[in-house]
């Protein structure tokens, strides 16, 4: 049997080397972000909740090596990570800008800024599961397991999101 993809990677983290966390944030980085943003609403707040995950990744340690699917596990940490600083800061309603890492070259059109507000009237359960499969590319089994929720209940949020986005985006 051939080790998971991601075995070597969690072996690095476990043991504490720096080069595992510089691999780890090389690809997942950007997709943590944008889920943080989606999450939060704010820039700062994402940063910060990326930061968090890393953190408790270098404070889990030896514990890491009991972990199956590191995406998956990566993604339940952000979550948890986004909606401790909910609790603490007010959700700041999306802004487009927050959205790109760099300010946008030409004005930001009309549909994206309303495709920004239909995002942000989403229940929370479904803009994190919106933010997990698209933004964080997780299948619906890993966007479930970083939900704590089966994969029919991601999938049925995903679905009744993507309804309501089509709802708000008609008019």
């Amino acid at each position: 049997m051939t080790p998971a993809p991601d075995a070597e990677l969690v072996e690095g983290l476990a043991a504490g080397n720096a080069s595992a966390y510089a691999a780890l944030y090389d690809l997942y980085g950007a997709a943590l972000f944008r889920v943080a943003v989606a999450i939060v609403g704010s820039r700062e707040e994402a940063e910060d909740a990326v930061q968090d995950v890393f953190v408790a990744l270098v404070r889990a340690g030896e514990r890491l090596r009991t972990v199956r699917n590191l995406k998956a596990y990566l993604f339940a940490s952000l979550r948890r990570a986004a909606v401790r600083r909910m609790r603490v800061q007010r959700p700041q309603p999306l802004d487009a800008a927050a959205v790109s890492p760099s300010p946008p070259a030409e004005p930001v059109s009309a549909g994206a800024v309303r495709l920004e507000r239909a995002l942000a009237s989403l229940p929370p359960a479904q803009r994190q599961v919106i933010a997990l499969h698209v933004d964080g590319g997780l299948t619906f089994a890993e966007c479930a397991e970083a939900l704590g929720a089966s994969a029919g209940t991601a999938a049925s949020r995903y679905r009744y999101a993507i309804e309501k986005l089509r709802d708000a985006l008609k008019g």
